[in-house]
């Protein structure tokens, strides 16, 4: 069998539970087709370069998938269909990462950059009146 990444982005307005119902139909019908889903992360909603649909925003998922090449038409077919599906790619890779992907440590990375400065989510520290003035 074959190793693919599968990324597909979901509306902006569901819930946190429905991008996970999402991501459960997605591991059902590979398992349903003789394949097995490796690792799944959600990587959180996230801006979009440019307007989908809509949409300005997005919730990202990525499956890590070990099947045949008719498992993976099968998804890419479920995912046009549905309607929460704002868009999805599937890749072929040699061989899965082991531990967490790059997006993932990216967040982690900035989480960690924030607590040094002591910020919290998405605050700028804020200066001093006479440096805006300088």
């Amino acid at each position: 069998m074959a190793l693919y990444e599968h990324v597909f982005l979901a509306r902006q307005d569901l819930a946190q539970a429905q991008v996970d119902a999402l991501a459960e139909s997605a591991t059902k019908i590979v398992e349903a087709h003789n394949g097995k889903v490796v690792k799944t992360e959600t990587w959180g909603l996230r801006s979009l370069a440019y307007r989908i649909a809509k949409n300005r925003k997005a919730h990202y998922v990525m499956l890590e998938i070990d099947a045949p090449g008719d498992t993976v038409a099968e998804l890419e077919r479920q995912s046009q269909i549905n309607e929460d599906i704002i868009r999805y790619m599937t890749i072929k890779v040699d061989g899965h990462e082991a531990g967490p992907s790059v997006m993932m440590r990216k967040q982690e990375r900035d989480r960690e950059r924030r607590a040094e400065r002591g910020e919290r989510g998405g605050e700028r520290p804020r200066r001093d009146r006479e440096e805006e003035l300088a």
